[in-house]
């Protein structure tokens, strides 16, 4: 790297922690800037500058900017190939894709916080919101154990985390924001293995 990687997002961010993880995966080192969600930080021209689509993370490395999470770790995949984050086979590749895009493309951006933002403008109250982003969240996590593979390893889909896990744990961190009861032995026991990881460990509150 030629010049010190940052990571613009915020703490709470699944999407964002999300990044981390594969930064710390892959040894990179980073500058953490935090940015306060429910006080719009993200809109300010600094950062609009950066992504103007106003959402984090944003992660600044080599010269670019690169924005969604996902093609981000992707790319620090394609960059740095080792521990991959994807297996070899291409048909391997397209289990553990649609594991991750079941969370990160169905359940999280209709349970994250400018989603609920726009139900309470509708006029629902915090019962009603709250109550959706849990169902969203637990519909989410019965279909991505469904998904899985049986018994192949202490990680969903092996014996090393791969972008599945990657978006899996950050999501269990919002379903115990809302309450969500996590009765999966399964999915339990791969965020276990996950969080023995240092990778794993939640961003903190800056």
């Amino acid at each position: 790297m030629t010049e010190q990687t940052k990571l613009h997002g915020f703490f709470r961010s699944s999407a964002t922690y999300r990044v981390k993880i594969a930064l710390a995966l892959k040894g990179l080192t980073f500058e953490y800037l935090s940015y306060s969600l429910r006080d719009k930080e993200q809109l300010i021209p600094a950062f609009l500058a950066l992504n103007p689509q106003g959402l984090v993370p944003a992660l600044e490395m080599d010269g670019a900017v690169l924005t969604q999470s996902l093609a981000i770790c992707e790319y620090l995949n394609e960059l740095h190939p080792r521990p991959a984050l994807l297996p070899d086979g291409a048909l391997d590749r397209a289990k553990v894709r649609a594991a991750a895009y079941a969370i990160a493309c169905d359940v999280h951006p209709v349970q994250n916080l400018k989603i609920l933002n726009r139900l309470r403008a509708l006029g629902h109250g915090d019962d009603v919101v709250e109550k959706w982003a849990r169902t969203t969240i637990e519909e989410g996590l019965a279909a991505y154990e469904k998904l899985l593979p049986v018994d192949v390893g202490p990680f969903g889909f092996g014996d090393t985390p791969t972008l599945a896990e990657i978006c899996l744990v950050p999501q269990l961190m919002n379903a115990r924001r809302f309450g969500v009861e996590l009765n999966s032995n399964r999915i339990l026991a791969i965020e276990s293995a996950c969080l023995e990881l240092e990778a794993f460990q939640p961003l903190a509150e800056a």
